[in-house]
């Protein structure tokens, strides 16, 4: 498949700013990002009405996971009912929107589909300050998913009266996805897939990695991710301005931590602990084969530069386009489920500054927007 720029917009994600109460934090969040709301709640709504699920069977999924969430953190439920009064759209449609992940999976199995997921590809690196030019930390990750999801994105900016500020690039009515923090604490995530998957209802992804930013203190930040009980496989890489970095291998049940190397983490789709492959089968595989290679290739691009290494590096490792399509940085193509994928935005974050900056479709654009804590 032949794609240039012309066929996608290239444009800057809006940044939306939040402060004050959870309601008012949602109002503000779906007020600002309205269009886009209701986009991304579309979007899936339509994709599970394909799967031949009815109204009543999608809202039933999607309330089945509220009393998690509620349990997990009741104000969220608070600022997703902002969110949904602010872009006026449904409630049950921000709560799809939250835990999308999770209900499409769940979606296809009360469909009697085959378990062929969409996955959200990604490659994620954390160079330590012993690694870089600058002795900074630098915090970044490719996000592989949908192609129509760089029209339905944001950055995030939440003002808190109750612990640090965040950063956070999300989806629109999403609470977080990739960010940063004031406490210089930063989080990415990327696909894995286990055969524990779905056993039972966890709490949301994207709401695991938006208590992992509300954190000041990074050992309350690992505890989230290590200990919160999750529906399905995911990676998470938390890091710390500082010089700190653990990437955390999560069945739904069970955590797998991989340490950094030489001052260097990086991470694809596919598990790496040796405890983790004896203990359970990673089936992702199938539907992400090119994540075999995809954190070789970045790895040994940014190696022999370590203790010089900079962001423009980083952004090298990234754009890298090795056996294209099936690429670190993704083009628009059609994935093993034969939806239209692509890296929709390469994210790189400096925690140490507030800095992020993101490129939108970055195999067909090299133009970077920052956005400032």
């Amino acid at each position: 498949m032949n794609t240039t720029a012309s066929q996608y917009p290239i444009e800057r994600f809006p940044l939306v700013d939040t402060h004050g109460s959870a309601l008012d934090r949602g109002r503000q969040h779906g007020s600002q990002a309205a269009a886009r709301v209701a986009a991304s709640a579309g979007h899936y709504l339509a994709q599970l009405r394909e799967m031949g699920l009815s109204d009543a069977q999608i809202r039933k999924l999607v309330y089945d996971f509220v009393p998690r969430i509620e349990a997990f953190d009741a104000s969220y439920v608070e600022e997703m009912r902002g969110i949904a009064e602010g872009a006026q759209v449904e409630f049950e449609s921000v709560v799809l929107i939250n835990a999308r992940t999770e209900i499409l999976q769940l979606g296809k199995r009360a469909a009697r589909e085959a378990d062929d997921r969409n996955p959200d590809g990604c490659t994620g690196v954390v160079m330590l300050p012993s690694a870089t030019r600058d002795k900074t930390l630098i915090h970044g990750q490719n996000w592989d998913w949908k192609v129509e999801c760089a029209a339905t994105s944001i950055v995030l900016r939440i003002r808190r009266d109750d612990g640090p500020d965040i950063l956070t690039f999300t989806e629109a009515g999403g609470l977080a996805r990739a960010g940063l923090n004031a406490a210089g604490i930063a989080i990415t995530a990327n696909y894995l897939q286990s055969d524990r998957d779905y056993r039972d209802i966890g709490v949301p992804l994207a709401l695991i990695r938006r208590k992992v930013l509300e954190q000041s203190q990074l050992a309350l930040a690992l505890r989230t991710v290590y200990c919160t009980p999750k529906s399905a496989a995911n990676n998470m890489i938390v890091s710390q301005a500082e010089g700190f970095a653990l990437d955390m291998e999560c069945a739904p049940d069970e955590t797998f931590p991989v340490a950094p190397h030489n001052g260097l983490l990086v991470h694809a789709n596919h598990f790496m602990s040796p405890v983790a492959l004896s203990k359970l089968k990673d089936t992702g595989i199938e539907s992400t084969p090119d994540s075999l290679y995809r954190d070789v290739r970045v790895r040994e691009a940014l190696q022999p530069k370590i203790g010089a290494l900079a962001t423009e590096d980083l952004r090298e490792a990234l754009f890298d386009d090795y056996q294209s399509p099936w690429s670190v940085c993704r083009p628009p193509r059609l994935n093993t489920s034969n939806n239209l994928s692509a890296t929709v935005a390469m994210i790189i974050m400096e925690p140490a500054r507030g800095l992020m900056q993101v490129a939108p479709l970055p195999a067909l654009n090299r133009e970077f927007f920052s956005y400032q804590l």
